[in-house]
């Protein structure tokens, strides 16, 4: 099926939904004025964050903000909308309605912020009930915003629905002096790996995990390479009797 607009998505289900009707201010999911506010998390400077070497792209002098799109406001249109119901209303069974900080709505993906003490609650919910039933989780990537302070990693999952053919993340962060998460290995069991490696690259620890050690650097290594503020380096590398320096050893160009 071709992707389409959330307000023309086309769903073939089996079974009949329950109808969620309830719209009391204490039950539906966050759209504080605030949160729909974008949320700048630092700067760019130069095209490539190049700071110790020369830059020869000629953007050296680009300077604009970072900026996380901000939450969206209801309607969010077709399924979306659906979806948000479907665990507005698993939230409130499970008692854990506050678990969701900020929904987001951008560039036709859905994508919920959740409190990290609830992550598995959230994911066993999003799971097991029959109106959500994502049965699937693909991995969980590492982000590092170091200017955005007591947020600076983020963790994002990326859910499946083969049962409704829809597709949903969820977004948790943690700050750098706490890097601490939940694991949902208990939940989806093929996080394991992922989870391992987000370590490995980000050094979020993913408390529950049944082994959370390196899985791509050496067990030795010092530091998570995938963090902006880890130290560019590399290798000399050799190419049919050319040699090219690691980066952060080439020559400046003026």
């Amino acid at each position: 099926m071709s992707p389409k607009e959330p307000g023309e998505f086309t769903e073939v289900t089996s079974g009949t939904e329950p109808d969620v009707t309830d719209r009391s201010p204490e039950n539906t999911l966050p759209a504080d004025p605030e949160q729909l506010q974008p949320e700048v998390v630092g700067v760019q400077r130069g095209m490539f964050g190049v700071r110790d070497s020369g830059d020869t792209s000629g953007y050296g002098g680009l300077v604009r903000p970072i900026a996380m799109p901000g939450g969206t406001a209801r309607p969010y249109g077709g399924w979306f909308d659906e979806v948000a119901d479907a665990l507005e209303a698993a939230l409130g069974g499970a008692g854990v309605m506050h678990a969701v900080e900020k929904v987001v709505v951008h560039r036709n993906e859905l994508t919920f912020f959740i409190r990290r003490e609830e992550l598995r609650e959230v994911a066993q919910l999003l799971r097991d009930d029959p109106r959500l039933r994502f049965e699937f989780c693909s991995g969980v990537s590492g982000v590092h915003y170091p200017d955005d302070a007591g947020r600076e990693l983020h963790a994002v999952y990326h859910l499946l629905s083969m049962t409704h053919n829809r597709r949903i993340r969820l977004e948790v962060t943690c700050p750098d002096a706490e890097p601490h998460i939940p694991s949902v290995v208990s939940v989806y069991p093929t996080n394991d790996w992922h989870e391992r490696e987000t370590y490995d690259f980000f050094g979020i620890i993913f408390d529950g995990h049944p082994s959370l050690t390196r899985i791509e650097m050496p067990d030795d290594w010092p530091g998570h390479p995938q963090r902006k503020d880890y130290p560019l380096g590399g290798i000399p590398v050799e190419y049919k009797g050319a040699s090219i320096p690691p980066p952060d050893t080439r020559r400046v160009y003026h």
